[in-house]
């Protein structure tokens, strides 16, 4: 019986501990700046020119690659500041649905940085994701009858 109350209180430890990790997000108690240092211009060197691999951030992975996109979600959560040093709520914005002034397709139409976010057999399984949540898809396609995207199906 005392065996098993020591296994409960060593798990609910643990899951405290779990918790206050996960709640405090940097646990290093680094402060960021504001914004960058210094303005940067076109063509500015990559986070890990500047910054080492053993500093408290391990900047290299906040470098904007061809994939970036597809996996800053759990940085930005996790980083937030690190992203307010460059980007304004905005920019999350335009993508994110909180507020669309423009999609991201007509804002940057020669970028190649703003990748598709739906997997390749999107096409396939899109009319499930579109009945459980009809939001999801305006955020960024906007009416299904007239988008450029939706209209050849659903037009």
């Amino acid at each position: 019986m005392f065996g098993k109350m020591k296994f409960v209180g060593g798990l609910l430890f643990l899951t405290l501990l779990l918790v206050y990790a996960c709640a405090s997000k940097q646990g290093s108690g680094y402060v960021f700046p504001s914004i960058h240092p210094e303005e940067l211009e076109p063509g500015r060197p990559i986070c890990s020119d500047c910054h080492e691999e053993n500093d408290r951030i391990v900047y290299a992975r906040f470098n904007h690659t061809a994939t970036f996109t597809d996996n800053h979600r759990l940085l930005a959560y996790q980083y937030e500041q690190a992203c307010n040093m460059c980007h304004q709520q905005q920019f999350c914005d335009d993508c994110h649905g909180v507020r669309v002034d423009e999609k991201p397709s007509q804002k940057n139409k020669t970028s190649t940085f703003r990748r598709t976010p739906h997997r390749g057999d999107y096409l396939a399984r899109h009319r499930i994701d579109g009945r459980v949540d009809p939001t999801s898809c305006f955020r960024c396609h906007g009416n299904p009858k007239t988008a450029e995207t939706c209209a050849p199906c659903h037009g």
